[in-house]
């Protein structure tokens, strides 16, 4: 990490990296073999030295293709990859409206399986999502959610910043999305563009920097482009998030951006700040310059040095790098026997974020998370 000169002997040595476990070299089973796998998780675990050592896909010949790239073995179905009594851990990359059925045969097959690392969004809403929690919970293996984002190094870093107090008390916490993502297929049979695929990424990071708000407006409407391709309502998306503190947090996840693919000129790009009593900090995102290696950037100022920015900067990106730090943290969890940061337990409220903002936006109202949860 660069860390330029520090005129006030300020620690700049920011915890933007994930605590890697002692042991390396538990065996991981990988179910799915799309994008996220192998160019995402796949590559970050062998460049942290994990140890993925088999996979199975429904489509087999993904499966063969990615198991030769990475020197795995395949198998032909999930239980015939568990029956190898090797695995210990299993990484799910399916979609969403799969996934359940997919916990259900893992935990429903006796072997050593202890921990799953599921996609977000866990399930197609929050009564899916908590049952796949409480399914693991029965079986007692242990379940950490891939909300990746947690793990940009922009991110973290500026979470550490408000841990170490150098923004003072959050007050305004903001994101701005101008960016035209890849969609998947099952989108389509879901009619989801932008809540469970991009802005749950926002709303869980807003809650690792300031905790859980107590209500949620939100109000959205179809993507021009998209709108061509499939029916959907949650295409351009702002929301205002408020907390029982004072503090607010807000963002506008915007998939359409004009016509930059139709030919205009585009301005793509994700910016966020947190503004504290103490300091502002301020980033960007990199993703949107993938498969570019473009690292997210961190400035920050703060009262403990007047009218100075600090502009800490790393090498390493949100995609592919990131992608380690969610399977680390669950391997952690193992040695450490408690539970992950990105626990099933945790994401069950940022699965319950965003159906209040489908909900708000619906209804066009305020919406409480107790309403989701059904908690007081």
């Amino acid at each position: 990490m660069q860390t330029g000169s520090d005129p006030l002997d300020l620690d700049l040595q920011l915890d933007y990296l994930p605590r890697l476990p002692r042991d390396r070299q538990v065996p991981i089973g990988c179910i799915g073999a799309g994008f996220i796998m192998s160019d995402c998780h796949l590559p970050a675990y062998r460049q942290s030295g994990l140890n993925p050592v088999a996979i199975t896909s429904r489509s087999p010949g993904k499966a063969a293709e990615v198991a030769r790239r990475f020197n795995l073995r395949h198998y032909a179905s999930c239980r015939q990859m568990l029956d190898d009594g090797q695995i210990q851990v299993v990484d799910i990359a399916v979609p969403p409206d799969v996934q359940l059925d997919v916990v259900r045969e893992i935990v429903g097959q006796p072997g050593p399986v202890r921990a799953i690392l599921a996609q977000k969004p866990l399930g197609i809403n929050y009564s899916q999502a908590r049952e796949i929690v409480d399914l693991c919970r029965q079986a007692g293996i242990l379940l950490a959610v891939n909300q990746n984002m947690r793990y940009d190094q922009s991110v973290r870093a500026c979470r550490d910043l408000l841990r170490r107090g150098y923004l003072g008390q959050p007050v305004l916490a903001t994101i701005d999305m101008r960016a035209i993502p890849h969609w998947m297929p099952w989108q389509q049979r879901q009619g989801w563009v932008t809540l469970r695929i991009m802005s749950i990424h926002h709303l869980d990071t807003f809650r690792f920097w300031l905790g859980d708000p107590e209500r949620v407006f939100a109000s959205v409407r179809p993507d021009p482009r998209t709108g061509r391709q499939f029916a959907h309502e949650d295409g351009i998306c702002l929301y205002i998030l408020e907390y029982a503190d004072g503090a607010r947090a807000s963002a506008w996840d915007d998939v359409w951006t004009g016509p930059a693919r139709e030919g205009a000129a585009g301005d793509l790009g994700i910016r966020w700040r947190v503004e504290g009593t103490e300091g502002l900090a301020r980033g960007t995102i990199g993703w949107p310059s993938y498969p570019a290696r473009t690292p997210s950037t961190l400035d920050f100022s703060t009262l403990r040095r007047p009218g100075y920015w600090f502009q800490p900067r790393w090498n390493e990106v949100w995609f592919p790098d990131a992608f380690a730090g969610p399977m680390a943290e669950l391997l952690c969890g193992l040695e450490d026997g408690a539970s992950p940061e990105l626990s099933g337990d945790d994401n069950l409220r940022t699965m319950a974020l965003v159906d209040a903002c489908y909900l708000a936006a619906r209804e066009h109202r305020a919406v409480e998370l107790s309403e989701i949860t059904g908690s007081a």
